[in-house]
This record gives structure tokens, sequence and C-alpha cells, in this order.
């Protein structure tokens, strides 16, 4: 028989290094799960991503457990560490933060392809492009 679902929901918290402080800690806590407990599972669970953020969705069962499961981090994450920048530029129309080239924008389509909802390769990798575009990132090559 299966366990009865009383919540699930998504939060996102750096790999490996994630604490009960807030915002992390309240939102667990508001929603039955053991903050204590949850962080010592996803940081053993992440701890090769060293930091980088990840989303994570939680489901809580009536009998107070939990179960998680890692998602692979956002699109601009991967962007931003595939040009060696922290964040997107401000305004992206006038200031450019990097280039990516094809290859790159590929191999994170792989990364990310379980989780977008492209039809095709062209189509994920398309996409990555216009978020880059949006972030101050040229996309050196056609697609």
């Amino acid at each position: 028989m299966a366990k009865k679902i009383t919540t699930v929901f998504k939060i996102q918290a750096p790999g490996g290094k994630a604490t009960p402080a807030p915002p992390i800690g309240p939102a667990l806590g508001a929603n039955g799960v053991n903050p204590g407990q949850f962080i010592q599972q996803f940081n053993a669970a992440t701890q090769a991503l060293g930091g980088k953020m990840v989303g994570c969705v939680i489901t809580v069962y009536a009998d107070r457990t939990f179960s998680f499961e890692v998602k692979s981090p956002p699109a601009s994450v991967l962007l931003a560490d595939a040009v060696g920048k922290d964040k997107g530029s401000g305004m992206p129309n006038k200031e450019k933060i990097g280039k990516v080239t094809i290859e790159q924008l590929k191999k994170i389509a792989k990364e990310k392809g379980k989780e977008m909802t492209g039809q095709s390769e062209r189509a994920l990798m398309r996409t990555l492009a216009g978020t880059a575009r949006s972030m101050g990132i040229d996309v050196e090559g056609e697609i």
C-alpha cells in the first residue's frame, strides 16, 4: 500500500552546502519536514555539485516522512558557468558578459534535456540560446 502524500513542494539550494538557515529551513518546517534531517540527506546526495544551485522536489507523507528528487541546476546557472561568470548582465542588450559555442550549448542541452520540453536537441539548443541572449551571452555559430 502506498503512503498518503500530504504535500509536494519545490526549493532551490546550493548542492552539498545547504544550511537550515532561511529561506530553506522555514520552508521545510512549514511543510512538516525536519530541517536538520533533510539538510543532512540533501548535502550527502549533492556533495559532488560543490555549491552549484540545484532544484529539489520534496514529497511529504502523512506519517511525517519525506522523499526528495534532486533536479539539474537551472539553465541560467549552467550558462553562467560556461562563460565563467556568477550571473547574467543587468543590461543584456548593451553589456555582454561572454560567448558560448554551439558545442557548449549541446552539452548543456544534454544535461538539462530530461527536464526541458523540447522535441529535439536542436529545439533544446534554441531554447538555451534564447536564455543566453536574455542574460547578455552571445551565441557563436548557427543552430
